[in-house]
């Protein structure tokens, strides 16, 4: 794991509120943000793609990892001047981020298992407190959601 400097970007995706007691459920709202992205091809009406990565974006916290926040999937963009009706701008501050890399394996296995080692580490484990303002995965264009390995980027203060 490493501490990088990043500077802030703008995201553009769908999105919903939901919290992590809900996803634990398996009744939560993200596998069917994410059947409902790829269902309708939102990537393609995403202006301005800065590249081909596919973003999930955990922001707007109401507190901690115990509260509401929002989710979003989304592209990263060279400008916000043009907006999909239906589709979400949210910007990702500059700052320290903590870049973890998930284990090889099924996206629905691996992603609960590397979020749930992150709940639990200190902040000397993940080299600063959690800044609770945005965090970030990244799924390059060549994914597999059957073999997925995922870094995430965790938000410092």
């Amino acid at each position: 794991m490493k501490v990088e400097e990043q500077k802030s970007f703008s995201v553009i995706g769908l999105a919903v509120r939901t919290n992590n007691q809900q996803e634990a459920t398996g009744q939560g709202e993200i596998p069917r943000l994410w059947q409902r992205f790829m269902q309708e091809g939102t990537a393609d009406k995403i202006p301005n793609r800065a590249d081909q990565n596919l973003l999930a974006v955990y922001t707007d916290y109401e507190s901690d990892q115990t509260g509401e926040y929002t989710y979003l999937i989304g592209a990263r963009v060279t400008s916000t001047a043009d907006v999909p009706a239906g589709l979400t701008l949210k910007e990702i501050p500059a700052g320290p981020y903590a870049i973890l890399q998930s284990e090889s394996g099924p996206l629905q296995q691996v992603m609960p298992k590397i979020w749930t080692k992150i709940w639990s580490m200190s902040a000397k484990d993940l080299g600063g407190e959690r800044a609770f303002k945005a965090d970030y995965e990244v799924y390059p264009p060549s994914f597999d959601p059957q073999n997925a390995q995922v870094p995430l980027h965790i938000g410092l203060k």
